[in-house]
């Protein structure tokens, strides 16, 4: 378990980041945007705050150096310098003019207060169980959290790990997994984890109240993204490692900054706001691969609305910083295999490099694929969108896109219509993903979980609505609004996720004291209290916080797959018999393989396969090609295991009894799992 000496190192070292990323990007947004204030100044700040953790995370890891010491000294200098450096008060080229700020209708402040804390209040319920269990999310024990421990274990960001040969997905982008990997190398442990994506839920609500903040309608934009925060199309990040939340905050950010930069319906953005709009659509990109095109669409439209004899310069503040925020990842992938986009092995005639081998996993199907087809909407489609979204969902759907198209086609505001238009090919990127119905054919059984690639439209359609509305007169939009939005709200908590009685008071009192934080935040009464009366409170709050944390972490690291029961009964046994391993090499067949890893990261735990020309990376086909690799990986364990047990199908592995024999003690036996110790080298030759 993690001391309490340990904890407070973890603490500082986390406080060191925050303080020199901090430092760091106040100076850099003084220059971008000066003068700006208020919420659309505090989510400048964090965009670069984030951008600048990655970019050194990436650069000390492609040489192998992504440790502990030298991503804090990093980081802090990065601050220091740019407080010495950048003089905040010297204006930079294409400065931005103040935001514009009408004020909203003042009950309106109140119900999105209140929705804000609903929807933390909600998925506090899911952090919870996770803090009582241990991440069960089937992706973060596929690939997120692999992903993480090996970042901070590997020390390495350009290395690949091959994890389960599915989906080629040692190519994916990986910023949100390393970000995991900066709270691993803190503590040695996973204990943030949990807690992430509540904080990248709490900046997607604070981009939405900035989208709307132009038009005097924050608290209705921020209540229209809350209608898809909280509903069960995104249930399931709350408490994991998964990234569309992460990619969702980016997406958002990008449209608040490009409105709020904005002074009139007709005004350009100037350079720096071009270059932090970029900087967004790249993160988002960096996070997610489906985001690329809504990031494309952003960049082009961008170019095309501005003045013809600044297209090129246009192009090139907001496509550098698209760049800086995702390329690493890309021009990884270029190195490994000779392409940055593996999985298109052709473009019209032209034949792409890449490995040569089967996705693997499910039959892959576009929702473009089953469009007409009658039984899939009926036994699937429709289904899965009333689940996802609540039996509102027409609503939900016809506003958000309605929106959308709104912005496009209505009025002459050009920063609405390229807004717009990403919404849309967000939308696009959905239909047509190979991955939005995958599934035996006529079975689309990945359609449900695959509207989160939907959502970023969604929250991005919503959240726009008021502007769509006002156009580029920009009048506040009519009160009566705000009743419907609220009704969709609710309907959306209701059904999200399930509510369980005993978290039901401690999710309230999070929502209660969520309320209370952003309202005393907001209040201009801070402004009366002292310097010391200020830092005193900080240092009061920052107290409870460290002392909360103190006890939350030590009850997840007791609990921690301690009895798991999320996976098919053999492998529920192993992970539990791992989380007290510490430093062992473990070879496995098991898709799910982040609980092996251990309560302390230490393990090291391969997915044993065949590598491949062009970082290709396949399953072994015989017992002594297993025998093999088992001997040349120097392993410790070897858990072999389907992720399932079919019905009149195989029990165990072909793998299990490849392992069998002289050198390999069965530890644990129970379908469809055998854990083995190694005692000595595997033979070839004396296959079975």
């Amino acid at each position: 378990m993690l001391g309490a000496g340990d904890y407070l190192l973890g603490v500082a070292e986390l406080a060191v980041l925050l303080a020199g990323a901090g430092a760091a990007a106040l100076r850099v947004r003084s220059r971008l945007l000066p003068g700006w204030s208020g919420p659309p100044a505090w989510l400048a700040d964090i965009v670069l705050a984030l951008a600048l953790v990655l970019w050194v995370a990436e650069l000390l890891g492609a040489v192998g150096a992504f440790r502990e010491p030298w991503l804090v000294l990093a980081v802090g200098a990065c601050g220091i310098a740019a407080r010495a450096l950048i003089d905040p008060a010297r204006q930079g080229s294409g400065a931005s003019p103040r935001p514009p700020a009408p004020d909203p209708w003042p009950y309106a402040k109140w119900a999105a207060l209140l929705v804000a804390g609903l929807v933390v209040a909600h998925w506090s319920v899911s952090v919870r169980l996770v803090l009582d269990t241990g991440i069960t999310n089937f992706d973060t024990t596929w690939y997120h959290g692999p992903f993480a421990a090996s970042f901070a274990h590997g020390h390495s960001t350009f290395d690949l790990s091959f994890i389960a040969p599915q989906f080629l997905a040692w190519f994916y982008p990986q910023s949100s997994e390393l970000l995991h990997g900066v709270g691993i190398l803190a503590f040695g442990r996973d204990n943030l984890s949990p807690l992430i994506n509540i904080g990248w839920l709490a900046g997607t609500l604070l981009a939405a109240w900035c989208v709307g903040r132009p038009y005097g309608a924050a608290p209705h934009s921020l209540i229209g993204a809350a209608i898809v925060l909280d509903a069960g199309v995104l249930a399931d990040q709350a408490g994991s490692m998964r990234n569309d939340i992460p990619a969702i905050f980016f997406l958002t950010a990008a449209a608040a900054i490009a409105l709020n930069a904005r002074a009139g319906s007709e005004r350009r953005l100037g350079l720096g706001a071009l270059a932090m709009v970029g900087l967004c659509a790249g993160l988002a990109a960096g996070v997610k691969l489906n985001y690329l095109l809504p990031a494309a669409a952003l960049v082009i439209g961008l170019v095309l609305v501005s003045a013809p004899g600044a297209r090129h310069r246009t192009a090139a503040a907001v496509g550098v910083p698209l760049l800086a925020g995702c390329a690493f990842w890309y021009l990884r992938n270029l190195a490994h295999s000779g392409s940055p986009l593996p999985w298109l092995r052709s473009v019209g005639p032209f034949d792409l490099p890449g490995p040569d081998q089967e996705l693997g996993g499910r039959r892959q199907e576009s929702v473009l694929g089953y469009l007409f087809d009658g039984s899939a909407w009926d036994d699937w489609f429709l289904p899965g969108f009333d689940d996802a979204l609540g039996w509102a969902w027409p609503l939900v759907l016809g506003l958000a896109f309605l929106s959308l198209l709104a912005c496009v086609w209505r009025g002459r505001d050009p920063m609405l219509r390229v807004l717009g238009a990403a919404g849309l090919f967000a939308a696009l990127a959905w239909v047509a993903s190979p991955a939005s119905a995958a599934g035996p054919e006529g079975m689309p059984l990945s359609f449900e979980s695959g509207l989160r690639y939907l959502a970023p439209s969604l929250v991005l359609g919503l959240a726009l609505l008021p502007a769509a509305i006002a156009g580029p007169r920009r009048e506040p939009p009519p009160a009566a609004l705000l009743a419907p939005l609220l009704v969709l709200v609710i309907l959306a908590d209701a059904s999200g996720q399930q509510w369980y009685s005993g978290y039901v008071a401690g999710a309230v009192a999070t929502g209660i004291a969520v309320v209370g934080v952003i309202a005393l935040a907001t209040s201009w009464r801070l402004r009366r209290l002292s310097p010391l009366a200020l830092t005193a409170a900080a240092a009061g709050s920052a107290a409870i916080l460290i002392g909360a944390g103190w006890i939350e972490q030590r009850r997840y690291l007791d609990n921690r797959y301690r009895e798991p029961t999320f996976a098919a009964p053999g492998l529920n046994a192993a992970f539990s018999w791992a989380r007290d391993l510490q430093g062992q090499r473990i070879a496995t067949t098991a898709t799910r393989q982040y609980p092996l890893w251990g309560t302390e990261l230490s393990n090291r735990v391969q997915f044993a396969g065949l590598a491949q020309p062009q970082a290709g990376f396949i399953r072994a086909s015989s017992c002594s090609e297993w025998r093999r690799l088992i001997d040349e990986g120097d392993y410790d364990y070897v858990v072999a295991s389907l992720d399932r047990i079919q019905p009149g199908g195989r029990r165990f592995p072909p793998e299990a009894a490849w392992t069998e024999g002289p050198g390999a003690r069965v530890v644990l036996r129970r379908a469809p799992t055998v854990v083995f110790r190694l005692t000595g080298s595997l033979d070839p030759s004396a296959c079975p």
